[in-house]
């Protein structure tokens, strides 16, 4: 049995990295019984934001209208639970709020070469893991060039408008879709499940969804 998840998520998305990591360990206990083909989609989280980025505090304390101290024990809440799926949050809390246009871009041409998967997850590990700029193109390069890729056809990326019509079509497509928060796994193109679930209840929701996939017996 086979199924295709169209992952939707943003880089500087910390429940996007938890959901891909919840989505890795759900695909290792369902291994014998079915193939989940991953699909990578684009989602700006925070358009509005200027190049030069926010403090992320003080962002997340206007978005949501929450005072700076609960801002900080929900963002701590957030790294406890990072490290529990095994991954690299150790600086997540001096980390700022970027604008990703410019991220997806790359992202797409490195999808072209088969290597959108090892850059996004990259990016995951700089951005939380040592607070860097996700959009920097010193940074974009280096990862690049440790995957592969050709660091001039990245900066020749960033210095054009290439691939923004794509990103911007794919991220309308899925908001279209019903997809308005990350991330979002849209399962064989007929089911959203919205949020980081846990590994137990996107394996539970994928054996229901392949079951129902299954054609009737005569």
């Amino acid at each position: 049995m086979r199924l295709t998840v169209d992952l939707v998520s943003d880089v500087v998305c910390p429940w996007c990295a938890i959901g891909d990591a919840y989505l890795q360990q759900a695909r290792e206990q369902l291994a014998d019984e079915m193939t989940i083909n991953v699909v990578w989609h684009p989602f700006v989280l925070n358009p509005d934001v200027p190049p030069e980025g926010r403090d992320m505090v003080s962002h997340l304390a206007a978005k949501y209208g929450k005072s700076a101290e609960e801002v900080r024990e929900s963002q701590q809440q957030i790294i406890e639970t990072a490290h529990r799926a095994g991954l690299n949050f150790e600086r997540a809390a001096e980390r700022r709020s970027w604008n990703t246009f410019d991220t997806h871009r790359v992202l797409a041409y490195a999808k072209e070469n088969d290597c959108y998967e090892p850059f996004k997850r990259a990016l995951f590990e700089a951005y939380f893991g040592r607070a860097e700029n996700p959009t920097d193109p010193a940074v974009l390069g280096r990862i690049g060039r440790t995957l592969g890729l050709d660091d001039d056809a990245i900066q020749a990326v960033l210095a054009s408008d290439d691939y923004a019509e794509t990103v911007r079509a794919d991220i309308e497509g899925f908001q279209k879709a019903g997809v308005t928060a990350v991330p979002g796994f849209v399962v064989d193109k007929r089911y959203l499940i919205s949020g980081a679930q846990p590994p137990d209840a996107l394996v539970d929701a994928f054996r229901r969804i392949a079951a129902e996939s299954q054609p009737a017996e005569a």
